[in-house]
């Protein structure tokens, strides 16, 4: 009875190397689960649902799709259908082909249902920050939905920007909680304490639980409202951690414009909003 005690023993004692070439993994798995735990991981798809290339170019760019649900507004429960957003923030990538006719070379698309195309910027849009794969900045929104419908009108699926309510539901679920941990703030978001004073690429900081980049901080995201208002959502690298940690939300005023010589105003281009760009929303389709 001893001997085969002593046998059992042996058998299930682990040799020294044996411990030792495990304790990786288990450092590996430790540091998983403290970081999911954290939010540090998104728990959202880490693959994109839905990757679209912009017709007659090589320009692609990844969406991910948003299941429907419930969002309590000032009380009143609104009920948010399913939608496909995209993954980063529109980058100057995308944003050129529309801009410089990239897609439609040595002619200009004519006809009723043309889209306008931007004018002349007053200096430079990017601010010399970065351009390839970096989130479009100092646009309109009336640019914005500009792209949109001209984006629409090349792919045949219908593509707009999200709604205000429906960016406070992505938010909602991005965050799990009401605001942002101060450790999840500085995993996920460039703000004013971590941003330089400029915008990033996308997609440099960590995916939230929707498997998004950049919801929150980098750029501003225009929104469109009910009333008409000019709104962005997000905070960008200008705002303070406190702002971008929560529901951060912004009202367009002279000051984003303020250098533009032109009377009126550009309807491109802000000649003095570098934290302003856009995602896009493209609507399920049966």
């Amino acid at each position: 009875m001893q001997r085969d005690r002593t046998h059992h023993q042996r058998a299930t004692r682990c040799s020294p190397s044996a411990v030792h070439a495990a304790r990786p993994f288990l450092a590996l798995a430790i540091i998983i689960t403290i970081a999911t735990a954290h939010g540090l991981l998104a728990i959202g798809p880490q693959t994109p649902d839905y990757r679209e290339t912009i017709p007659g170019t090589t320009v692609s760019f990844d969406l991910v799709r948003v299941p429907g649900g419930t969002l309590d507004v000032d009380g009143t429960p609104v009920t948010i259908a399913p939608f496909y957003v995209g993954k980063t923030e529109v980058t100057w990538d995308m944003y050129d082909v529309f801009a410089l006719g990239l897609d439609t070379p040595g002619t200009q698309p004519e006809g009723t249902d043309a889209v306008a195309r931007p004018s002349n910027p007053y200096g430079a849009p990017d601010y010399g920050w970065g351009h390839a794969g970096y989130p479009v900045i100092s646009v309109t929104r009336q640019a914005a939905e500009s792209y949109t419908k001209w984006l629409s009108q090349k792919t045949g699926r219908v593509y707009r920007l999200p709604t205000d309510v429906e960016w406070s539901y992505l938010a909602s679920q991005a965050r799990q909680t009401d605001r942002l941990t101060t450790e999840r703030l500085e995993a996920l978001a460039w703000h004013r304490e971590n941003g330089s004073s400029r915008t990033h690429p996308v997609g440099a900081k960590a995916p939230d639980r929707l498997g998004l980049f950049d919801l929150f901080g980098n750029a501003a995201e225009w929104v469109t409202t009910a009333d008409g208002a000019l709104v962005t959502r997000g905070g960008s690298f200008r705002d303070e951690p406190e702002v971008v940690a929560g529901s951060a939300r912004a009202t367009q005023d002279w000051s984003w414009n303020e250098r533009d010589p032109q009377l009126p105003k550009s309807r491109w281009w802000l000649s003095d909003g570098p934290f302003v760009g856009f995602r896009l929303v493209r609507e399920m389709q049966e």
